[in-house]
C-alpha cells in the first residue's frame, strides 16, 4: 500500500513561506465579442482547460456585483472573459456545457452560481478540487492551500480584492487571474499522478 504522499493541513506561515508560483505562459484578453469564438475553438480543443471566476468586491453590506471576469486556461495560454463588457455568449456557454471537455477549478458550485446570474445553462464536465481532495486525505478546501500542499508552492492572493470591472486590468490583475485558474489543472495533475490514500 502506498503511503499517503501529501499532508492534510497547512497553516497560512508554512504557506507564506513557499515560492510563489506564477502562469509563465500567454494570457489573452477577450473584452470584444468578435473576439469570443476563437478563443473558444482554441480552449475546446484543450485536453482539459483550469477554470475560475472574478467578481469586483463590494465593501458595503447589502451591495454585491455581478461576475466580472472568467478565466480559461490551458496549459500555454489562458484566456480572460471580461463578462462586465462582452455577453456570456454561445461559445463560451458551449465549453461550460460539453460534458468531454474536463473544467477543473475550486468552489466550482460557487463559480457556477455566479455565471448564471447572467444567463442560465447546464454545467458538464467539472471537476471540483475541494470535492476531490479528501480522496487524498487533505483537509484543505482553499485553493492557496491545495497549492501548498499538493504543488509545494503559494499561489498570491494580493490582486483578489482589487476592482476588476476597472477600464483596463493591470498587469498585475491579469497574472493573478491567469494563475488561479491554470495551477488548477496544475494541481489536478499532481493528483492523479498520486496514489489515492483511500
Amino acid at each position: 500500500m502506498a503511503q499517503a504522499q501529501f499532508i492534510a493541513k497547512i497553516d497560512n506561515e508554512q504557506t507564506a513561506q513557499l515560492p510563489a508560483i506564477e502562469f509563465r505562459g500567454e494570457i489573452r484578453i477577450i473584452d470584444r465579442e468578435e473576439q469570443i469564438e476563437e478563443a473558444c475553438r482554441y480552449l475546446a480543443a484543450q485536453p482539459m482547460i483550469g477554470f475560475d471566476t472574478e467578481t469586483r468586491p463590494s465593501f458595503k453590506a447589502g451591495v454585491s456585483y455581478r461576475v466580472s471576469l472568467l478565466q480559461l486556461a490551458s496549459e500555454q495560454r489562458c484566456y480572460l472573459f471580461r463578462l462586465n463588457k462582452i455577453p456570456l455568449a454561445k461559445p463560451i456557454l458551449q465549453l461550460l456545457e460539453n460534458p468531454a471537455l474536463k473544467k477543473i477549478g475550486a468552489d466550482v458550485a460557487g463559480d457556477l452560481r455566479a455565471l448564471r446570474q447572467l444567463r442560465h445553462f447546464r454545467d458538464g464536465g467539472f471537476i471540483d478540487l475541494q470535492s476531490i481532495a479528501s480522496d487524498w486525505a487533505i483537509e484543505e478546501k482553499s485553493l492557496r492551500k491545495l497549492s501548498a500542499i499538493v504543488l509545494g508552492k503559494r499561489v498570491s492572493k494580493a490582486q483578489r480584492l482589487s476592482n476588476w470591472e476597472s477600464s483596463a486590468l493591470t498587469d498585475k490583475q491579469q497574472l493573478y487571474a491567469a494563475t488561479d485558474a491554470w495551477v488548477c489543472v496544475r494541481i489536478y495533475q499532481k493528483l492523479l499522478q498520486t496514489p489515492k490514500s483511500r
